[in-house]
């Protein structure tokens, strides 16, 4: 070590290792001390290799940083917990408290600063939804499409609302009415023509709702649900064999629903393939004894 002029040890510049100075910082959050802490966790955090420290230094972080309002840090923080720790409990619970804070802020954000947009009344639209407010939220809707009658989105909400009401034949018929007019602004809006293929295959007319699903699910190839809906259709209309391509597509997607291994078993068994119905029909026990009892009856 080199010694100063005085005989004295030069003073070391060297900053405190990472584990250090996460033990440190986690110290200063726990004592509110966020402003001190958080700049260290946010260069510490990503440093640490023991896992227990990780996850106190990730849990401060998300603190502090949602004292801070901080949210880019937050969300950085939680998704870092989320990845290295998917299944603890605690990062769960974190997760859903603080995204829901996030949004409620967002929200507030956005009735103050714009109050007369139609985002803000889309937004206490979709509240009045939440709490079963039918008629508030129409209302809404309705005088958002006043103001912007080409905005997408707003029709399939509107058809949305009237199917959630009690089922009469002049809501089921509002309902289709705003879906059609929204695939006239979106034609890519997947979800109306599920919707208008769920009507019409509750009304038992079958043409029409094999038509709105294969629709669905060639926009969105992603559309499990629209894969069940058409295969469970075709299945009824005894088109067996064109209903094995979606349900198998179905299975592949949601391996653990019962009800599209009973289905495809179905169209396997009426297509001859004996063995396959056979199969598709143990991997629906199997799926029915791991899924809870409201999952497990054939759709």
């Amino acid at each position: 070590m080199v010694s100063s002029c005085h005989g004295q040890a030069a003073p070391t510049n060297a900053a405190p290792d990472a584990p250090t100075a996460a033990e440190r910082s986690i110290e200063l959050a726990a004592k509110g001390q966020c402003h001190e802490a958080l700049p260290l966790l946010k260069k510490t955090t990503p440093q640490l290799k023991d896992k227990d420290l990780k996850y106190r230094a990730g849990m401060a972080t998300a603190r502090c940083a949602m004292s801070l309002e901080q949210a880019e840090t937050a969300v950085q923080a939680l998704l870092l917990l989320k990845r290295e720790f998917p299944n603890d409990p605690e990062v769960l619970y974190i997760t859903t408290h603080y995204y829901s804070e996030l949004a409620t802020r967002a929200s507030q954000e956005l009735a103050a600063l714009a109050p007369s947009s139609y985002q803000a009344h889309e937004l206490e639209a979709e509240a009045m939804e939440s709490q079963g407010k039918w008629d508030e939220a129409a209302a809404e809707y309705n005088g958002i499409l006043q103001q912007n009658p080409k905005l997408p989105g707003i029709h399939y909400r509107l058809g949305r609302v009237y199917l959630s009401k009690p089922d009469s034949p002049e809501n089921t018929a509002s309902a289709g009415k705003e879906l059609e007019e929204e695939l006239k602004i979106d034609p890519g809006n997947a979800a109306a023509e599920f919707m208008l293929g769920e009507i019409a295959r509750r009304a038992g007319q079958w043409d029409p709702a094999i038509g709105h699903f294969s629709s669905a699910a060639r926009i969105d190839s992603s559309f499990a649900e629209a894969f069940l809906a058409l295969g469970m259709s075709l299945n009824a209309t005894q088109r067996f064999g064109d209903a094995v391509l979606p349900l198998e597509r179905y299975v592949k997607m949601l391996p653990g629903d019962p009800a599209g291994h009973y289905q495809l078993a179905i169209a396997y068994d009426r297509t001859g393939r004996k063995e396959n119905a056979a199969r598709e029909l143990q991997l629906q026990r199997e799926a029915a004894a791991k899924a809870p009892a409201s999952a497990s009856a054939p759709h």
